[in-house]
């Protein structure tokens, strides 16, 4: 892979950045592909993605789909 951004992400609680990290995971597996991937980790409040991709073009269809991915647990996280 040869292009990469990290996103870093602070919540307001340990619980909170959990919440997020197990609602996005699971999606890990089923959209990496042969142009980009994508690492989860979560320390204490802070998510941090890395996504890799092949290509600019993969890498901001990646940066796309998890920033999508992420604002709609945010958001399901608050009504619950």
């Amino acid at each position: 892979m040869r292009h990469e951004t990290r996103l870093t992400l602070s919540y307001s609680s340990p619980e909170r950045a959990h919440r997020v990290e197990r609602a996005v995971s699971p999606e890990l597996d089923g959209i990496d592909d042969d142009r980009s991937r994508t690492r989860l980790g979560r320390s204490g409040e802070t998510l941090t993605l890395v996504v890799e991709a092949a290509d600019l073009v993969a890498l901001r269809a990646g940066l796309n789909t998890w920033l999508s991915l992420v604002s709609v647990a945010e958001q399901v996280g608050d009504v619950c």
